[in-house]
């Protein structure tokens, strides 16, 4: 007789969700997996239906194996909430998931089975980026090729191994508490900044492509603008936060952005030779677009440089101009170190 699978928490941090909540839940409900489930959802302050969709969630499961409850964010803020809706679950498992992300079938099966084969203390995958019109087609072609956004797995695929970070993840609950939870400082970057202190701590973070989580991409340039500036200034407090954390993949786009401002200045002031460089980066994302929209409609495909053109300038700026005043007042609320022995505090 097979062994009875665990418990799982499933928690979601969310704010004005209401284009895709219920189809993100729906897609929890629905998972191909025997062990108990519950749903913990976190409201933030959101000005949409996503409150009234959830309270409907809350009363269609009330009687159902798998139930749904809520929890209040004041914050508005993804740390606090998923902290909260931790808090607020009980299950030996937590399985993250975000409002717009939509698991496949077997997704809790399959992490809950690579957690036992690999020792891991958090597994993830795939943040497989789908549009609904042309412009979200555009993003996500972007997202998922390698010019948009450099070797990181989770968004490209790769073989199975140890990484620095995976998109959400599925959790062991002890290893959440040792680490404290997220870092509530961090309003982007949690992932990553709560993954480091995890390996930090000796624990294992396992990228493995059978996992996918379908991703609804931003629906407008400045949305999408706005995501990546985030992006670029909070991975940056984390490379002041915590050092030797930053990468030569981080530094290209920062790069990009000061060779590109650099081209335009010289060549307005000095010599038109100069141009080269934004005219170089221009034709490099065009002729890069060209694989990245390979079977998507003319509309898409016309579309992905602007997305990659957005995605590169905008993380590199967010980069380039974050305040360390802002990193000084995340390093002013660092906790002990997870190396420290319990017993020493």
């Amino acid at each position: 007789m097979p062994a009875q699978q665990p418990a799982v928490s499933v928690i979601m941090p969310v704010l004005n969700e209401e284009r895709h909540l219920r189809d993100s839940v729906r897609h929890i409900l629905g998972q191909e997996y025997g062990g108990e489930m519950e749903v913990v959802i976190a409201l933030g302050p959101s000005t949409d239906r996503t409150d009234e969709i959830a309270a409907e969630l809350v009363r269609e499961t009330a009687s159902d194996r798998a139930r749904v409850h809520t929890v209040p964010n004041p914050t508005g803020r993804t740390p606090a909430a998923l902290n909260a809706a931790i808090e607020a679950s009980r299950h030996p498992i937590v399985v993250r998931v975000d409002g717009h992300g939509m698991l496949s079938p077997n997704y809790i099966a399959t992490a809950v089975r690579l957690l036992e084969e690999t020792g891991a203390q958090n597994v993830g995958g795939i943040m497989h980026a789908e549009g609904e019109n042309p412009w979200e087609d555009a993003v996500a072609a972007a997202m998922t090729s390698r010019i948009g956004v450099g070797n990181a797995a989770f968004h490209t695929g790769g073989k199975a191994g140890p990484a620095d970070t995976v998109y959400l993840g599925v959790f062991r609950r002890e290893a959440l508490e040792k680490a404290g939870g997220y870092n509530v400082e961090f309003i982007r970057a949690q992932d990553w900044e709560l993954n480091f202190r995890i390996r930090e701590a000796g624990g294992l973070i396992w990228f493995s492509p059978e996992l996918k989580v379908q991703y609804r991409p931003r629906p407008s340039v400045r949305a999408l603008a706005k995501q990546y500036k985030d992006y670029g200034r909070w991975r940056h407090v984390v490379a002041r936060y915590h050092s030797g954390s930053i990468n030569l993949r981080y530094l290209a786009a920062p790069t990009a952005v000061c060779a590109i401002a650099a081209g335009v200045v010289v060549g307005a002031a000095v010599t038109p030779w100069a141009f080269v460089l934004p005219a170089g980066y221009l034709a490099a994302i065009t002729a890069g677009s060209v694989p990245a929209g390979k079977g998507l409609s003319l509309k898409a495909r016309l579309r992905i440089p602007v997305a990659l053109a957005t995605m590169h300038v905008c993380w590199g700026f967010g980069f380039l101009t974050s305040p360390r005043s802002l990193a000084a007042k995340v390093i002013a609320s660092r906790r002990p170190s997870a190396r420290r022995d319990p017993a020493e505090l």
